[in-house]
């Protein structure tokens, strides 16, 4: 049967149909998707792991075990994910292990736009990319196929156009992938200094086996028939090529390997055509490979290694005109917003009144730094507001009263535990707030080890975040609900005036749960108010001001009651369920 399949629900489906026994994630975005289709297989045993680097090593378990597997994480994940992908590069593997990164040009989800090639090309491993949804599922099979045939885990990069957008997949069946039996060879897996020595020219005899193989790969391959114009290209990238140029106006060299990269390939290409252009997103990989060979092309002179690309950049910059019908809508921008009713606003709010200095961590409620809230000074990577809050109050005591941590409860357990363990091991007089809003949320409501369920929505053990506080050292914890402004004001001066360190678990659901029931819309007494815009400081989207006075939609008002507590003239009023 076939049909239209997301990038990442064909990349599932090619887990399915490849035999795949166990898929271990950490949410990210774009990868979220993979491992939430891969789930409704029974087939494959799909988990969410704490982090990414826990999600490699278990999927390395499995494959150890003898059975195919596979993690998956965008791109900043691979950066956790890094120590436990350069040592299997030398122990390699059992059964195939398929290690899924998705890469963020344009960062619509993301901190930086970092291009996950340059991993596969440091950590010496195999890497390819798909550029639709059929090549998705089919590159899955490759994959797997490599990994066992070359002892290795693969790379299998997407990017966020290709993991979000759909074409035509033909669904097969699964493929019974018979387990390897398990043996005992030390001299292979144990990764000591004596055993990890003679690895190391077999990891380089692996990549010269596997350049050959690239040179006839199924993967790589030429469109086209001009003479004048080669494009080498990859990825994404090809369906912009192909949405400009016919087959007679450009010979197209798609890279589906990007590493190794197949020199003979592409030096046959150059020769072939009058001029080499490389059109590829982020970092010029394919050119300076290209360049290494003495092949002249052009490419950065041409295209921004920043942001992404589209059919118009691509027509614009090798002076292509290009029909209306084909050429990218520009849309206006919409930045997100934390929802009506959300959790976090009014601990932000509390935050901001005081003057606080606040370090952030990933998550939604990272749009605290927002207008009108501004409530965040910091943000850089999972767990950093702890082990950066430690390190501020190192450096300047004085300012302890004055600073805290944010940190959402999924990212916690990522990686913020090791972080407060610092503070209490290492003394520092440092307050924590743990955003608890019972689910992984900007990612898109996946469960994590504080919920007490897993991802097939099954009860499974819930961490108790107060326990877990008292055991990493800390003494003073305290749970406030964040709608109840006064408590959460209260319990934040207390315990930055403290003499030791602190953790404030910040306590409710996020509203736009199925399991949270929201209450009737708050109404405007128009005649008692008095235009004073409090209410709008907290940058509620059911707020607004229209003709001299506050508004609420009541469509979007989920009646929580925080901005009720603002006003002091009695003009925001409740109804009744």
């Amino acid at each position: 049967m076939k049909r239209l399949m997301l990038g990442n629900e064909a990349a599932a489906r090619g887990l399915f149909e490849a035999g795949c026994t166990v898929m271990s994630s950490y949410p990210g975005t774009p990868s979220t998707e993979i491992t939430e289709f891969a789930a409704k297989y029974n087939e494959i045993k799909c988990e969410w792991a704490p982090n990414e680097k826990v999600a490699t090593e278990a999927a390395f378990g499995a494959s150890l075990a003898g059975y195919r597997s596979a993690c998956a994480m965008k791109h900043v994940g691979l950066n956790v994910a890094a120590d436990p992908l350069f040592t299997i590069s030398y122990t390699g593997v059992r059964g195939g292990m398929v290690i899924f990164v998705a890469d963020d040009p344009a960062m619509h989800s993301s901190q930086n736009e970092q291009d996950s090639r340059n991993y596969a090309i440091a950590a010496k491993v195999p890497m390819i990319e798909p550029s639709d949804s059929t090549e998705a599922k089919e590159f899955v099979k490759i994959a797997f196929e490599l990994s066992e045939k070359y002892d290795t885990p693969v790379l299998y990069r997407i990017c966020t156009r290709t993991a979000h957008s759909q074409s035509i997949v033909e669904e097969c069946d699964r493929a019974e992938f018979a387990p390897i039996a398990y043996e005992k060879q030390p001299q292979k897996y144990i990764m000591m200094p004596a055993n990890a020595k003679p690895k190391h020219p077999i990891v380089e005899a692996r990549t010269a086996a596997l350049a050959e193989y690239a040179e006839t790969s199924p993967l790589n391959r030429v469109e086209g028939s001009s003479t004048k114009l080669g494009i080498i290209t990859s990825g994404i990238c090809y369906q912009y090529v192909r949405e400009v140029f016919a087959e007679d106006e450009a010979k197209i060299l798609k890279l589906g390997m990007h590493n190794p990269l197949p020199d003979k390939l592409l030096l046959d290409f150059a020769a072939s055509v009058e001029r080499v252009v490389v059109i590829e997103e982020l970092d010029s990989i394919i050119e300076r490979h290209c360049k290494a060979l003495g092949i002249k092309v052009e490419g950065r002179n041409l295209f921004s290694p920043v942001g992404e690309y589209s059919q118009s950049v691509v027509a614009k910059a090798l002076g292509k005109a290009l029909p209306a019908a084909r050429a990218a809508a520009q849309l206006p921008a919409r930045p997100p917003v934390m929802c009506s009713g959300c959790p976090h606003r009014g601990l932000f709010y509390t935050l901001a009144k005081n003057k606080l200095n606040v370090m952030g961590d990933i998550g939604c409620y990272t749009l605290g730094a927002q207008k009108p809230l501004n409530a965040i000074d910091m943000v850089l990577c999972m767990g950093a507001s702890v082990s950066g809050l430690h390190g501020f109050n190192k450096a300047d005591p004085e300012n302890a009263a004055h600073t805290v941590a944010v940190i959402g409860d999924s990212t916690f357990m990522h990686s913020g535990m090791t972080g407060l363990c610092n503070i209490a091991y290492n003394d520092t007089k440092s307050t924590v707030i743990i955003l608890d809003n019972s689910i992984t949320g900007m990612t898109g409501h996946q469960q994590n080890p504080t919920t007490g369920y897993n991802l097939r929505g099954e009860p499974a053990t819930k961490i108790n975040l107060e326990a877990l506080c008292h055991a990493l050292g800390i003494n003073r914890v305290r749970v406030v609900d964040p709608y109840d402004l006064k408590a959460v004001d209260a319990a934040v001066k207390e315990e930055i005036a403290a003499d030791e360190a602190s953790v404030i678990i910040s306590r409710r659901p996020c509203v736009l749960l199925k399991s949270v029931k929201t209450a009737p819309a708050f109404k405007i007494d128009a005649d008692a108010c008095r235009s004073c815009k409090r209410c709008m400081q907290l940058g509620c989207p059911s707020l607004s001001f229209r003709d001299g006075k506050a508004k609420i939609d009541d469509t979007l008002c989920t009646g929580c009651g925080v901005c009720e507590q603002l006003c002091a003239f009695g003009a925001i009023k409740g109804q009744e369920a």
